[in-house]
């Protein structure tokens, strides 16, 4: 099993209701009809210096997660909701 790890930090003045939608474009997708197993939430700010949200997905393997990158809706939100609002995005997969 593959699970992708990103951790979003999003620009001064964002509101939280816009990083709440950007992240219900990733709990929303479906990739070939089946809804993903997303785990996604904004940070609760108890410590200082976190990052500004957090998603996590897992994956059966390497190819659905390839399939996952390269999903068209997928990058359509990854372009159209997060690019706007963040400043930096950082991602890591590994195998559990």
């Amino acid at each position: 099993m593959i699970r992708n790890v990103v951790v979003g930090h999003v620009r001064a003045g964002v509101p939280a209701v816009e990083i709440e939608k950007a992240l219900q474009g990733i709990r929303d997708l479906r990739i070939d009809g089946a809804p993903l197993p997303v785990v996604a939430g904004l940070d609760l700010g108890l410590r200082d210096g976190n990052a500004s949200f957090a998603i996590t997905v897992d994956f059966p393997d390497e190819a659905a997660y390839r399939a996952y990158d390269i999903d068209a809706e997928h990058n359509r939100v990854r372009a159209e909701l997060f690019a706007p609002i963040c400043e930096r995005i950082d991602r890591i997969q590994f195998r559990i």
